[in-house]
């Protein structure tokens, strides 16, 4: 039987635009689920708004691959032109695998690589923002009289919840903004040129918010008069739910701009943006297909529970954050139901294990209202493109990595990661016995 007459689909969000109930269904058919699902043509559309970035004086935009570190994306970022965020040595060397040249990597990574690998992707070109005082006296040592970029923490942060946070005086992340002075002494020290400015507040979405981190950091270019760089890192907020607001790129980048005209007007110099997004490229562009396996209920006084095929072994952010995804139910037959509230739970003999948190708060249950729901329905979580995959509860139960598949720009799909086997996640094993 056709899956378009035999398939009904009950649209629930209009965030999973591009995800029709024959495709959810084929890709059941072809790969199964628990799946991740990405869209081409809004991965090609996102990229083209942040290559649009408003600058004043040249701009390099880079992807923040830990939000989704898939090689298959990181080919298709590179063929637009996007270079490259790495938050650690394996992530350079994984961009590398596929494809990328060290010289498009900028590294700003909390862990400083043991120094062989370090000079290996240095000496080929890769750059690197030390992001502690420890940092840069290590990098000092190995590169005397080399260019470095430096990462501050501003003392200003911004992000939904602490945990996505990364300024101010509750993060860790970069030297605080008032250590200016030990930074330069260990620059002179060393004879480091610094040529880049490094700064991250979190996520948001407020122009006001942007332009106070804008100055803020072109206070600090004005510390090292080798600086032609600032990287404004990334943090653009992409709504998920219609409730939420996504970043105007444009409305932000214009302001952002007239700060860096303003500044050159002053000190007659021009200055290079960089920025790093990773949610605002990928978020919305991803959906976690995933299977209704089981419901129950604790009657009248509790709730109506539906058990996926996934959980946070596919997406931990509602777990952490308290984190909200649109849902879209498509239904194996076509009855005619009725919506109810359900508290939408995941695989993992895990308490916490919720798709359903209240916002911002993982510890509360926040029922969402769908179609009637039946075993082997299909439910698709949207806005699962970013920081799902990569950082997923891995194995939790000895749950399989689910594969990943590409919307092509003509309808075919395309597998970019197969299904994990139990022979690959026992393969680190040794055989040790007792």
């Amino acid at each position: 039987m056709a899956l378009v007459e035999a398939l009904y689909r009950i649209p629930i969000m209009e965030a999973i635009s591009f995800l029709d109930s024959e495709t959810a269904f084929r890709i059941r058919d072809e790969v199964g689920t628990p799946c991740y699902l990405y869209d081409e043509a809004s991965l090609r559309a996102t990229a083209a708004q942040t290559l649009a970035f408003p600058n004043a004086y040249g701009l390099t935009a880079r992807f923040a691959m830990k939000a989704c570190p898939n090689g298959a994306i990181l080919r298709l970022f590179r063929s637009l032109g996007l270079q490259i965020d790495g938050s650690s040595i394996y992530e350079a060397r994984r961009a590398i695998t596929a494809g990328y040249e060290a010289s498009e990597i900028s590294l700003s990574s909390q862990e400083f690589p043991d120094d062989d690998a370090l000079k290996d992707l240095v000496e080929q070109g890769m750059s690197v923002n030390a992001c502690s005082l420890n940092q840069l006296s290590r990098f000092g040592a190995l590169f005397p009289g080399e260019k470095v970029g430096v990462r501050f923490n501003p003392g200003l942060g911004s992000g939904g919840t602490q945990r996505t946070n990364v300024g101010g005086p509750a993060s860790s992340f970069g030297i605080w903004f008032e250590d200016v002075d030990r930074v330069t002494e260990l620059v002179e020290a060393h004879g480091l040129k610094v040529f880049r400015i490094h700064t991250h507040i979190g996520s948001g979405s407020d122009p006001d918010v942007w332009v106070k981190a804008v100055s803020l950091s072109l206070n600090l270019v004005r510390t090292f008069d080798t600086v032609t760089h600032l990287n404004l890192g990334g943090g653009y907020k992409v709504g998920r739910m219609p409730s939420e607001t996504t970043t105007d790129l444009q409305a932000i980048g214009l302001k952002m701009k007239a700060e860096f005209e303003g500044f050159a007007q002053e000190t007659g110099r021009e200055i290079h943006l960089e920025v790093e997004p990773g949610t605002y490229l990928v978020a919305n562009s991803g959906v976690l297909l995933s299977t209704i396996q089981d419901q129950t209920s604790t009657g009248e006084s509790g709730y109506d529970f539906i058990k996926l095929d996934s959980g946070m072994t596919e997406n931990t952010r509602p777990s952490m954050y308290g984190s909200q995804h649109p849902m879209e139910l498509f239904a194996s037959d076509a009855t005619e139901r009725k919506s109810r509230d359900y508290i939408v739970t995941g695989h993992c003999c895990e308490s916490g294990d919720i798709l359903t948190p209240a916002p911002g708060d993982p510890e509360a249950l926040s029922p969402r209202s769908l179609v009637d729901a039946k075993v082997g329905d299909l439910l698709a979580i949207g806005g699962t493109g970013a920081y799902c995959s990569s950082m997923s509860a891995k194995n939790y139960n000895s749950f399989p990595e689910c594969p990943e598949v590409m919307l092509r720009l003509d309808g075919s799909l395309s597998l970019m990661r197969k299904r994990q086997s139990l022979d690959q996640v026992l393969a680190n094993e040794t055989d040790l016995s007792f």
